[in-house]
């Protein structure tokens, strides 16, 4: 394990004071830090250093109440307003199944916490905020006018961290999921499995077993259950879904839990590369430039296949996966089946 050098947290938060309107994110990547150590330069000046122990976590995010939830990767940002409900968790898997805040967590990803105070004029904005090892945003709860600041003031108490110092060591390199392989199988044993599939969250262990990513899956499963669409695709999916009033489910993940949207959406805004999903509860920024490849995927279960768009980046990595609204142990809906198919298709098809 290689750990990132140690920067000054005063020079972290002179750097802060002169740029008082840059986000967090944008200023870390200005000073070369990572953004849990932008936040533990402030222990004791607004920020509180907390256990990120999920297990624990979740039942006291609970008595929160109202909240905003937010999980981004370098392309998208998710944000909902909901309550914490239907929270289970075990070793390496925690689900939250509420009506709003729907998440898929994986605790082991989760390195550190905190609680941050920040004054606007006469307001106290609050958040909580955890991080994974190399430093990078995993989720982020923003309190609201509507909750629980005994709740809040509990939850600190009950995970404060013993240590408090104002410099934290994290990891340089990035973290991966799993050891993929060099040499790609044969595209018959995958499609072998993909075809045998019954449930959606059986490809997970497929891909795992046949050490692959899920980009390199979808460029030798075959055109009959993948195919690249043209890039403007997904802005032209999510105003279909508007007009047509199709309700999708819009995932965004980190690299220790996804945040799930389901239900229609309202309003679609375009505003430079970004395009936004800007609706009472859930909002969606996404920017388009970095979507380098955009795919329909068609995977089998015993209901019918499911069809999903999946935008990938650069580095092949999944930025946003859309589907349609669907409840487990029944068939995909035929609006959002026909909207996929028929967005425009790219002709040429290269194998990563």
């Amino acid at each position: 394990m290689t750990v990132q050098a140690v920067r000054a947290p005063e020079v972290i938060r002179r750097a802060r004071n002169e740029n008082p309107k840059m986000r967090e994110r944008d200023l870390a990547l200005k000073l070369g830090v990572s953004e849990a150590e932008l936040v533990a330069a402030h222990i004791g000046e607004g920020a509180t250093r907390i256990e990120p122990n999920v297990a624990a976590l979740l039942p006291l995010l609970e008595a929160l109440g109202e909240v905003m939830v937010l999980t981004r990767n370098e392309s998208a940002v998710h944000e909902k307003v909901g309550v914490y409900e239907k929270c289970s968790s075990g070793a390496q898997h925690a689900i939250v199944l509420g009506r709003d805040i729907d998440l898929r967590i994986f605790p082991g990803r989760w390195a550190f916490g905190f609680a941050v105070e920040k004054r606007d004029g006469d307001t106290v904005r609050r958040s909580l905020q955890f991080f994974d090892a190399t430093g990078d945003a995993v989720h982020k709860v923003h309190l609201r006018p509507k909750s629980n600041l005994y709740a809040y003031q509990n939850l600190i108490e009950e995970l404060l961290h013993p240590e408090q110092d104002q410099q934290i060591e994290v990891q340089v390199e990035k973290i991966v999921d799993d050891v993929v392989s060099e040499e790609l199988p044969a595209a018959d044993l995958l499609r072998e499995r993909w075809s045998a599939m019954t449930d959606v969250h059986q490809l997970f262990n497929i891909l795992r077993k046949l050490k692959l990513t899920r980009h390199q899956a979808v460029h030798l499963i075959g055109e009959d259950y993948a195919w690249r669409l043209e890039e403007d695709a997904l802005t032209t999916m999510l105003h279909e879904a508007v007009s047509g009033e199709v309700p999708i489910m819009c995932f965004v993940g980190s690299s220790g839990c996804i945040q799930i949207h389901t239900g229609p959406i309202q309003t679609v805004k375009p505003m430079g590369p970004w395009i936004n999903i800007l609706d009472p509860g859930f909002n969606l920024h996404l920017r388009t430039d970095h979507v380098k490849e955009l795919w329909a995927v068609r995977k089998p279960t015993r209901d019918g296949h499911v069809t999903s768009m999946e935008a990938y980046g650069a580095d092949g990595q999944l930025i946003a996966q859309f589907f349609g609204e669907r409840l487990e142990g029944r068939a995909e809906r035929d609006d959002w089946r026909a909207m996929v198919e028929g967005l425009p298709r790219l002709e040429c098809r290269q194998v990563a």
